[in-house]
C-alpha cells in the first residue's frame, strides 16, 4: 500500500487532479447560485426600468428610497457597507466570513435606486453577491486562508461573468483586480471555472437577456491608427481618473458635512429628484443602456459623457447602491462618439474602444477590458481595443474607483514608492505633501 501511495504521490499530475476536481465541485456550486441570482437580478432590473419609464412620477420618491436604502445598511448592513473594498480588503487581510446578508441587501439597494431614478449600475451588485454565496462555502468545506482567497476570486469572477455574458472578461478582471499589476495565477482554474458555470446556468433560467453591441466599421491597421488610437486612450484615461476622484469626491463631502449616514441618500436624492425634473429627461438616469447603443451608431451630444459621470459619481458617493461599470460603458461610449470631431477612426470603433478603455482605467484591469471588448465586438476590432485599453490603464494613474486595491506593480518607475499601498493610502500620502 505504502509502495502504491509513492508512485501516486511521485506524479505532480496527481495532485493537480486533485486540485481540479476539488474546484470542479466548489466552482459547480459558485456558479450554480451566482448564476441563478444574476438572472433573477437582472430580471428584476429590467422590470424597475421599465415601471420607472413608464411611471415617472416615482423619481419624485428617490429621497424616500435613499432613507429606505441608508437606514438598511446603518442598522442592519453596517458590516458590509464598504461592498466591493470589502472582498478585497479580506483577500489582502482575512478577518472572517463575508456575512451573506450583503447580497440581499445589494440586491435590494440596487433595484430601489434604479427604480426611483438614481444613476448607477450592476457590476458591483453582481460582484457582491457572488463574493457572498462563494464566501459562505469557507466555512461549509472548513477552507483555509489560502483557499479562502481563491474561492473570494471565483465568486467576483462568477458574479462579474454571469451579469455581463462575458465569461472569459469576468474571469480575468477576478484575477487582475485584486492587487494592480500582479495576477495571482494559483486561482486561475476556479477563476475560469466558476465565470463559466455562473454564465451559464444565468442563461439556463431564460428570464434575461445581454445587450448586444456591433461595431460596424473597423479601421486599417496602420502607423497613422495606431498612433490615433493611442491618443484616444489617452482621454480615456483621463476621463475614467476623473471618474474615479470623482466618485471619491461626493463620497467624503457627504460624510463630512451630514454625520447622519441615513440622511446621506436622502439629501441626494431629493438634489437628484430635482435635478431630472429641471433637465427633463431620463436619458442619464438608470444604466443608460439606449444611449450606449446609439453611441455606436448615431451623433450624440457633446456632453453627455460629462453628465452621466457627474450624476453616477454624486448618486454614488451619496449611498446609493449599484455598480459603476455599466455607467463606465455610457461615459466611454459617448465620449468615444465625440472623438470623432477630431481623431479619424470610424465611429463605431471609437465607441467600442471608449466603451472598455474608460473602465479599463477606472478599475485597473486593462487585460480583462481587451478581453471584454473582443468578446463584444469581435477580434476584428481587437488590436484596437487593446491599445486603448492598455493606454488608458497607464494614463489613469494610481486611482481607481476600488479604493483598497493595493499596487503590485508601479505603472510608473518614479511611482515605485507606491508599491504595497492601497489606494486609499496613496490619496493620503499625497495630500500630506
Amino acid at each position: 500500500m505504502d509502495k502504491i501511495k509513492r508512485f501516486f504521490l511521485s506524479f505532480e499530475q496527481s495532485f493537480s487532479l486533485l486540485f481540479l476536481l476539488k474546484w470542479t465541485f466548489i466552482c459547480l456550486l459558485i456558479g450554480a447560485f451566482t448564476g441563478s441570482a444574476s438572472a433573477v437580478f437582472l430580471w428584476t432590473l429590467e422590470w424597475a426600468t421599465n415601471y420607472r419609464e413608464a411611471n415617472l412620477w416615482i423619481i419624485a420618491l428617490l429621497p424616500i428610497a435613499g432613507l429606505v436604502i441608508g437606514l438598511s445598511y446603518h442598522y442592519y448592513g453596517e458590516s458590509v457597507v464598504k461592498g466591493n473594498n470589502l472582498l478585497l480588503e479580506e483577500f489582502h487581510s482575512p478577518k472572517k466570513i463575508i456575512p451573506f446578508k450583503m447580497a440581499p441587501l445589494v440586491f435590494l439597494g440596487t433595484i430601489l435606486t434604479h427604480l426611483f431614478g438614481g444613476s448607477a449600475g450592476r457590476e458591483g451588485t453582481a460582484v457582491q453577491i457572488g463574493g457572498a454565496i462563494a464566501d459562505q462555502f469557507t466555512k461549509i468545506f472548513k477552507l483555509s486562508n489560502l483557499d479562502r482567497k481563491i474561492i473570494l476570486i471565483a465568486g467576483i469572477s462568477a458574479g462579474f461573468a454571469s451579469v455581463f455574458g462575458t465569461p472569459l472578461a469576468g474571469a480575468i478582471f477576478a484575477l487582475e483586480v485584486m492587487i494592480i499589476g500582479r495576477i495571482k495565477f494559483d486561482a486561475i482554474i476556479p477563476s475560469f471555472l466558476a465565470a463559466i458555470f455562473a454564465n451559464y446556468f444565468c442563461d439556463f433560467w431564460e428570464i434575461s437577456h445581454h445587450t448586444h453591441y456591433t461595431i460596424s466599421r473597423v479601421a486599417d491597421l496602420t502607423p497613422a491608427t495606431v498612433l490615433w488610437s493611442l491618443l484616444a486612450g489617452i482621454i480615456f484615461g483621463l476621463v475614467s481618473m476623473l471618474f474615479s476622484k470623482s466618485t471619491h469626491f461626493w463620497g467624503n463631502l457627504f460624510k463630512r458635512t451630514i454625520k447622519y449616514p441615513p440622511l446621506r441618500p436622502v439629501i441626494g436624492g431629493t438634489i437628484l429628484a430635482i435635478t431630472w425634473y429641471l433637465i427633463g429627461t431620463t436619458k442619464y438616469i438608470g444604466l443608460g443602456v439606449p444611449t450606449i447603443v446609439d453611441a455606436f451608431n448615431i451623433d450624440l451630444n457633446s456632453y453627455d459623457f460629462l453628465l452621466k459621470l457627474l450624476f453616477t459619481s454624486f448618486t454614488l458617493g451619496a449611498g446609493f447602491k449599484g455598480g459603476e461599470v455599466t455607467p463606465l460603458f455610457f461615459i466611454g461610449a459617448t465620449l468615444g462618439n465625440v472623438l470623432i470631431w477630431f481623431i479619424p477612426l470610424p465611429m463605431p470603433l471609437l465607441a467600442g474602444m471608449g466603451f472598455v478603455a474608460v473602465f479599463a482605467g477606472a478599475t485597473n484591469t486593462p487585460i480583462a477590458c481587451t478581453i471584454m471588448g473582443i468578446e463584444l465586438f469581435g477580434i476584428e476590432s481587437g488590436v484596437f481595443i487593446a491599445l486603448a485599453c492598455i493606454t488608458s490603464y497607464l494614463f489613469s494613474g494610481h486611482s481607481g474607483i476600488y479604493s483598497a486595491q493595493i499596487i503590485g506593480s508601479s505603472k510608473h518607475i518614479f511611482f515605485k514608492k507606491e508599491k504595497g499601498l492601497t489606494l486609499t493610502e496613496i490619496d493620503k500620502l499625497r495630500n500630506k505633501n
